[in-house]
């Protein structure tokens, strides 16, 4: 047995069963504590061996629930252990426990020695049967630790309850000698957001009536469909309900503005559709769009329809969610961060503000039926600040629609890209934001604001001139 050399390899996780096994806590702080309660919690006959411990550690001694040494540490006492754990930092004990591990072939952790450890033990996140271990091959535990806190926020103890579930649908569906592909449905169905939703809620009994629906040879197709915001393109700006969809879809339908980086959220083995549309491409048209999650819906499998921005503003998701209902297939709507506040607000433009603007409407940059939208003057003359979405294609018939309203001196300003690296903020009074527009080489997608709101803020994007190199400002 050869010890481990820092920074020369990553170390091979593993879990230990440690339950009836003798093990040796060295030390009798909190450290050890912490150590003495994780083996207990494992089934592991505790030893501790320390001249002076802890009150708790006092108190488990004399219920019999450990066995404590009181005194320091002598060569000889891990005899007979199977792993040991030492918390004394005094590097002679280090090293003489250490020499005695490698003699008695005993797996030995060395508290912030990786060098002096045969195993590292990671930071665990604990839900029931469910352990998430997380390492950093000895290099920084704070790091670990603090993912860990992460992480126990994200995973529930509904993620439990699911782990114990799942294990009992497994356990009947084998004894039942129901072919692996079978299993491996009825495990993904179990895994859906609206099952750990129902184990959030207390609804347990609703749950389990869905696992022993799943636990039989033919069990019922449950498809379901969740149509997501997938924000204006940094994924950091996604929700925690999308996130959780996405990872766990069977298949994700997705927009053209959709980032690469959030598709990476899906599951490896789900299938993944590229439904964008785009200008002078040909592209799925909605009708087939519609069709296609209906039927893979209809097939028992959990569906994501992903759309930039929100599904609800100036999109598609009212259609594609009365379509859905209309023939039976439960949906969930996630909200996305809409681009319509994200843009304006990463770029430094508070939509309303004291003294300022104290109304603002959202509009696009087409009506209906092609065009301008034949509102927009109407509009514009309402309100303080007006967000004009998808306006690149008709900007200079924009201009000249609401200039005679609001005065070709009014502040405007163009977002493109926003949250991403590609993100430009190009800023001009009215008259000037065409062709300020055309020598920045402006791309959708885009936003534009009219408004006092939007006239340059300095300070601001000095401050924030470096976050994103490609950033410009005329």
């Amino acid at each position: 047995m050869t010890g481990m050399t820092t920074g020369a390899s990553v170390p091979y996780m593993a879990a230990l069963q440690v339950a009836g096994q003798a093990c040796v806590v060295i030390g009798g702080g909190a450290q050890a504590l912490h150590k003495i309660r994780l083996l207990l919690d494992s089934g592991a006959h505790v030893v501790v061996i320390a001249a002076g411990v802890a009150d708790e550690i006092r108190t488990l001694s004399e219920s019999g629930s450990i066995t404590w040494i009181a005194r320091d540490y002598r060569r000889g006492d891990l005899a007979g252990a199977f792993v040991t754990i030492n918390t004394v930092t005094h590097d002679a004990v280090q090293r003489s426990v250490w020499q005695e591990a490698n003699e008695e072939r005993v797996l030995l952790n060395t508290m912030d020695r990786a060098e002096l450890c045969h195993f590292i033990a990671p930071a665990v996140v604990q839900r029931g049967p469910l352990q998430i271990a997380i390492s950093t091959s000895g290099e920084s535990p704070y790091v670990a630790s603090t993912l860990r806190g992460v992480l126990e926020h994200l995973v529930g103890e509904e993620w439990g309850q699911l782990t114990s579930m799942i294990g009992s649908v497994r356990r009947r569906l084998r004894r039942k000698n129901v072919d692996l592909a079978a299993q491996t449905l009825a495990y993904k169905r179990l895994m859906r957001p609206d099952v750990r939703e129902m184990l959030r809620r207390g609804e347990y009994a609703a749950a389990a009536s869905l696992a022993a629906q799943f636990a039989e040879p033919e069990p019922p197709l449950t498809g379901h469909v969740s149509l997501i915001g997938a924000g204006p393109g940094d994924p950091r700006l996604l929700t925690l309900a999308a996130v959780d969809a996405i990872s766990t879809a069977d298949v994700v339908f997705h927009d053209a503005l959709v980032d690469v980086r959030t598709l990476q959220f899906c599951a490896p083995a789900a299938r993944i559709v590229d439904v964008g549309k785009r200008a002078g491409v040909s592209s799925a048209r909605q009708h087939d769009i519609t069709a296609a999650m209906i039927d893979t819906a209809h097939a028992g499998l959990a569906v994501v329809r992903l759309k930039g921005g929100d599904p609800f503003i100036f999109g598609r998701g009212g259609e594609e969610l009365d379509a859905l209902t209309s023939v039976g297939i439960p949906v969930t709507v996630i909200p996305g961060v809409s681009s319509a506040t994200a843009a304006p607000a990463i770029a430094g433009i508070p939509l309303t503000k004291r003294g300022v603007a104290t109304s603002v409407a959202f509009v696009t940059g087409q009506g209906s039926s092609g065009g301008v939208n034949p509102q927009l003057a109407r509009i514009a003359a309402t309100v303080d600040t007006l967000v004009v979405l998808m306006p690149l294609g008709t900007l200079a018939t924009i201009v000249d629609t609401v200039t005679p309203v609001v005065g070709a001196q009014r502040a405007a300003a163009l977002i493109s890209s926003a949250s991403t690296d590609q993100q430009q903020v190009v800023r001009a009074p009215l008259h000037g934001i065409v062709d300020a527009a055309r020598d920045a080489a402006v791309q959708s997608p885009a936003t534009l604001v009219i408004g006092e709101v939007a006239a340059p803020r300095d300070g601001f994007e000095r401050a924030h001139a470096h976050s994103r190199p490609s950033a410009a400002s005329a």
